[in-house]
């Protein structure tokens, strides 16, 4: 399995190496207010992937933080229930038969 996933990673990264070697043209990004840019098609989306990342780290910032502080909030609460539940006095012995 190990080697499996070793050559899927492979395949992987020369496919996408081949697809740089194949998109050497210079394009022309145009932006706003008519500044341009131009780079290597390979760039440009590469730029495009990495925006992406970016964005989508900072809309889930605000989540995750909402989270670890709600199970920093929940944590005192199951450590002290945790405690009580050691502190609890063991079960009594069942009864036994007397006489015999």
């Amino acid at each position: 399995m190990k080697y499996l996933l070793w050559l899927l990673k492979a395949a992987i990264f020369f496919t996408l190496f081949a697809f740089a070697l194949n998109n050497q043209h210079t394009t022309t990004v145009h932006f706003f207010f008519g500044t341009q840019w131009q780079a290597p098609l390979v760039l440009v989306v590469l730029a495009a992937f990495v925006g992406g990342l970016i964005a989508g780290v900072l809309v889930m910032v605000p989540r995750w933080w909402k989270q670890r502080s709600a199970a920093q909030q929940h944590q005192p609460a199951t450590a002290q229930e945790a405690a009580a539940a050691n502190t609890t006095p063991p079960d009594p012995l069942p009864p036994t038969i007397h006489g015999l």
